[in-house]
């Protein structure tokens, strides 16, 4: 049997005062993943972009500390890192993050080279990795009604309700499959 890839999962969000917003729906599951994959608790790290990192084989874990709208930065250091520290070994690059395109309760995966849409965050990846492939598991927030700017930035930043954390947390099962399938195990 062949050896699974190694997998740099990267979650973007906001540092507080915007910890459990809907924005930082991918902080949420990567708390929830080192845990259920027997990985250390989460520390910061220089090396790595100055996130927090649970290494761990197959799966390491990272999440960005800075700002969500410019978080390109800190995942081109922590994958520039994670591919020097894993030698020849095969390895790939997941960002996990919000998306308002989706129910709260739902994910989907795609190439990161798909349109970012209007999310700033994986904008500001785009441009710092610079066609570098990846993948992107987004998770559902749902959207408000309204179209308008200041009012989707008033509802990605709100607190998440207790329904809505229960939803989100539920796609923990859901992203652990999807980390299977794209390393190989």
């Amino acid at each position: 049997m062949s050896t699974p890839t190694r997998l740099l999962i990267c979650s973007i969000g906001n540092p507080a005062p915007y910890t459990n917003t809907l924005h930082s729906a991918g902080h949420t599951i990567l708390s929830l993943l080192a845990p259920s994959l027997s990985n250390p608790p989460f520390q910061k790290s220089r090396s790595y972009g100055n996130g927090l990192l649970s290494p761990g084989t197959p799966y390491t874990l990272w999440k960005s500390s800075s700002l969500m709208n410019i978080s390109g930065v800190g995942v081109a250091s922590a994958w520039t890192s994670f591919q020097r520290e894993s030698s020849f070994a095969e390895c790939k690059l997941v960002v996990v993050h919000d998306e308002l395109e989706l129910p709260a309760g739902r994910i989907n995966v795609k190439p990161g080279s798909n349109s970012p849409k209007g999310h700033n965050g994986l904008k500001s990846i785009r441009d710092t990795l610079r066609g570098q492939p990846y993948t992107r598991i987004g998770i559902g927030i749902g959207r408000p009604e309204s179209r308008d700017a200041g009012l989707v930035a008033n509802y990605v930043l709100r607190k998440m309700s207790v329904e809505e954390k229960r939803k989100i947390e539920g796609c923990v099962g859901k992203v652990l499959e999807e980390l299977a399938r794209l390393s190989g195990e």
